[in-house]
């Protein structure tokens, strides 16, 4: 029977899995890496800089800091805006659980308000309930791509005295009312992980306008230390005071030279994702039983992926059903996120579940599908296919 499940032994749409996402690196990526290896530095070195420069241009942002992963990002900025023992930090549920990890390595507390029901951002209104006299920061995330209320969290923070850590390791090349991701707020966190816009296989930067804040980000990824390796060497000094506790995130001259030749391309890996964002989004206008997230009109959405939501009253089979076939059928569909603090670990720690319904209930009904720069039309076709028939079998 043609429309035979793959999940039930039928025919896949596809005879290879397309992944839910891919990095796109070409000869000019692998001829940045070689020339740096040939170099005098594979860290610490020139390129590091030339790399921070290049990303707090395309941030529009007066410093950048490269460090080793999103992670060491949202670590690093997390530390630089002074969180300590019993600090809150009011953050979304539905995010990887880095952002909130971020906060717990420098002993704050992650405060989880809920989403947005149209966008799944981190909801003003809900974040600002959360506020307490222990609250020293906010950090939205730019969910899927799409950025944050900036200007609302912005208004709320400078009126309560709070400092606003934007995590943006979904949302490079994205814009907030003709502002660019990376100058919106006090700091934010970008990465470049191989599913990310651009990546330097695994890496990061928190951008800032701010000069105190920069030279914390520099002294923190960089064991406490007042310079660097270079700048000792250049003032014949034998070693530099550790002024402050800090840790090695540094990022290699290796990956910024492939860093600085994937940058270059940003504009049209963008243009692509967005190509494809927009043809799904017309696609599903016609598929019945699921829908994606609204688009804000007001911003250039970074679509780092897709994701979409199922309308489960209208399917006989759950999300997970749903993932699995069309897994069956090659397509690499994935889940994003489970509420940060339905993992085990936070539940420990006395989380529990029903904190934020509008974000629990989302998660029960996301699926991601495939969006990468590199995708073709015919693997978007592909998808559109197998969700048509995927749904379409598990109709009521």
């Amino acid at each position: 029977m043609a429309d035979r499940l793959a999940l039930d032994g039928g025919t896949p749409v596809r005879a290879t899995l397309l992944p839910y996402s891919r990095q796109a690196v070409d000869e000019d990526d692998v001829q940045a890496v070689a020339a740096a290896l040939r170099s005098d530095w594979l860290t610490t070195g020139p390129l590091v800089g030339a790399f921070e420069r290049a990303v707090a241009g395309a941030a529009g942002a007066v410093h950048a800091v490269a460090v080793s992963s999103g992670t060491a990002a949202l670590h690093a900025a997390v530390s630089a805006a002074g969180i300590g023992p019993g600090d809150e930090v009011v953050l979304t549920p539905l995010t990887f659980v880095a952002s909130a990890n971020a906060v717990l390595y420098c002993g704050g507390v992650p405060v989880f308000a809920d989403v947005r029901p149209d966008t799944l951002t981190l909801d003003p209104d809900a974040a600002e309930a959360r506020i307490t006299g222990r609250t020293k920061a906010l950090l939205p995330v730019d969910f899927a791509g799409q950025p944050c209320d900036a200007d609302r969290f912005d208004a709320v923070a400078r009126a309560r005295g709070l400092t606003v850590i934007q995590d943006s390791a979904h949302s490079l090349g994205g814009e907030y009312r003709g502002r660019r991701v990376g100058s919106l707020a006090d700091l934010t966190t970008f990465s470049f992980h191989p599913a990310k816009l651009v990546t330097t296989g695994e890496g990061g930067a928190v951008t800032t306008n701010r000069d105190d804040l920069a030279a914390r980000l520099r002294r923190f990824r960089n064991h406490g230390f007042d310079t660097d390796f270079r700048e000792r060497q250049a003032r014949g000094e034998v070693y530099s005071p550790m002024v402050e506790l800090g840790f090695n995130y540094r990022l290699t001259d290796l990956q910024c030279a492939l860093g600085l030749s994937q940058l270059a391309k940003a504009e049209g890996f963008l243009k692509r994702r967005t190509q494809i964002a927009e043809h799904y989004r017309a696609a599903l206008a016609e598929i019945p039983a699921v829908s994606s997230p609204a688009v804000d009109p007001a911003v250039r959405h970074g679509w780092h992926i897709f994701p979409v939501l199922l309308d489960l009253e209208r399917l006989s089979a759950g999300r997970r059903t749903v993932v699995a076939a069309l897994r069956a059928e090659n397509i690499g569909a994935a889940v994003h996120y489970v509420p940060a603090y339905w993992h085990p670990y936070y539940e420990r720690l006395g989380y529990r579940r029903g904190l934020c319904p509008r974000a629990e209930s989302a998660f029960e009904r996301l699926v991601t599908l495939p969006l990468f720069a590199a995708m073709t039309d015919a693997d978007v076709d592909d998808v559109l296919t197998a969700l048509n028939k995927v749904l379409g079998y598990y109709a009521r």
